[in-house]
């Protein structure tokens, strides 16, 4: 967890938030923070949030330019064992660091739940295990 997320992730728990995802750009001069809670996010979240952060930033001195408060979409990160779990049945695109050993990185399919750090994805009615260690990226897939 970078400086920024040790102060965004405690202030948006108090308030009901999860963090998803805090990026800087521009060197630091843009802030994008991506929130979530089960209920999902209004724009009146963001707002919400966007002004409770703004007063953190100054008591912390973090200097910036822009700060955007947005929810993480519906293609959504997963980075946490948490979301793996909570998103269990939904389906999921893995890219992992190196391939395995049947030589893919890039996996596509339905989570199905993590136990002692391996992640199970149905891919096209197989069970594949992967190392949530190695996972370099992944995100839900929407569906409509």
């Amino acid at each position: 967890m970078g400086p920024l997320e040790g102060i965004v992730e405690p202030t948006l728990a108090g308030m009901g938030y999860e963090l998803v995802d805090a990026q800087a750009s521009n060197h630091g001069r843009s802030l994008r923070i991506f929130i979530d809670r089960p209920e999902g996010i209004t724009v009146d979240d963001c707002a919400e949030v966007s002004r409770q952060l703004s007063r953190v930033f100054a008591v912390e001195g973090v200097d910036y330019d822009r700060l955007e408060v947005s929810s993480p979409g519906l293609d959504r990160p997963l980075r946490k064992v948490a979301d793996f779990v909570r998103f269990a049945g939904q389906k999921a695109e893995v890219r992992m660091r190196v391939p395995g050993a049947d030589g893919r990185k890039r996996y596509t399919g339905t989570l199905k739940g993590v136990q002692d750090g391996v992640l199970t994805l149905d891919v096209d009615g197989a069970a594949v295990a992967l190392a949530l260690d190695g996972v370099d990226r992944a995100k839900l897939v929407p569906e409509f």
